[in-house]
């Protein structure tokens, strides 16, 4: 594969708890370097462009298992933010993340004249939404797994940007305040809120601990403070939301889950929601196989 500086939530709820805590290969187009993060353009020449984003503080690895999968039929990109995961901050350790992100997104896609399937997870999901939603001639179709228009509302339905603000902000210090050893030793616990495979959780627990601290804790103020919800009902891209659910962690009935799910986006008007049961917010760690049936059907 090759790698080069280009196009660089109840489950939701679980994810909030834990803030603290393939065959032929193309080199993709020198016109545009992007600074905000490397991809590793892979997969079958000739097929259909496929872009996939890992979220707050992940690897690009977060996608092995599905980009295995897709290689065959797929030219995949596979998008690593810079400062997360052990990789070099660059220009996202000063200033705003992730609009800058989105245009860079952007102009990647243009200057490699795709128009990409785009998936991405939490994070990934929001700046895929934000994408669609400044530049929906990018997108052919966009797959959204486990992220919301407007993280905020896990904490309080009423949530706006204002009312958000001191919260997010005081997350933002407390994180960037704690001492290296005691973040490292929360990640455990954190990344077994959020995925119940042993390998996934270490997996998502390393990859909080490389990242910049700075980089994660400015990512994730931003995500709270961005609302998308007066604007899904005009992102009309064709779109597969999918969203976990695990009875061990939210109870017996799925109906508050499916509340969350449906109420955020029942005003798009091109989104089908698929519930993947026996799975927390990794999605592709806990149930990979369910995770690439659901994709693998909306792709054809």
């Amino acid at each position: 594969m090759k790698c080069c500086r280009a196009v660089k939530a109840p489950a939701v709820v679980l994810c909030a708890i834990a803030l603290f805590a393939v065959s032929s290969r193309a080199a993709v187009s020198p016109a545009f370097v992007p600074t905000r993060f490397t991809v590793i353009d892979a997969g079958t020449i000739a097929k259909p462009d496929v872009v996939l984003i890992p979220g707050l503080a992940s690897s690009r690895a977060v996608w092995d298992a599905e980009a295995k999968l897709l290689a065959p039929n797929y030219r995949l990109h596979l998008v690593q933010i810079d400062g997360f995961a052990g990789t070099p901050a660059g220009p996202n350790a000063n200033g705003t993340i992730l609009p800058a992100v989105v245009e860079e997104l952007h102009a990647y896609i243009v200057a490699n004249k795709m128009h990409p399937v785009v998936i991405g997870h939490s994070l990934g999901g929001l700046l895929a939404l934000m994408l669609a939603d400044k530049y929906p001639e990018d997108l052919r179709k966009l797959v959204i797994v486990d992220s919301l228009p407007y993280y905020a509302v896990i904490f309080n339905p009423a949530a706006t940007v204002e009312t958000t603000k001191p919260q997010a902000e005081a997350m933002r210090q407390q994180i960037i305040a704690t001492s290296a050893a005691d973040f490292a030793a929360m990640q455990p616990a954190s990344a077994a809120m959020l995925v119940k495979s042993d390998d996934g959780k270490k997996a998502v627990a390393a990859s909080a601990v490389a990242s910049d601290r700075a980089v994660f804790a400015n990512a994730m103020y931003e995500d709270l403070e961005t609302d998308l919800r007066g604007d899904v009902a005009t992102i009309k891209t064709p779109a597969l939301m999918l969203y976990p659910y695990d009875a061990t962690l939210e109870g017996p009935d799925p109906a508050m889950t499916d509340a969350l799910y449906t109420s955020a986006y029942k005003k798009m008007p091109n989104v089908e929601l698929t519930r993947i049961d026996d799975s927390r917010h990794f999605i592709m760690y806990d149930q990979p196989a369910k995770l690439d049936a659901a994709v693998e059907a909306f792709l054809k």
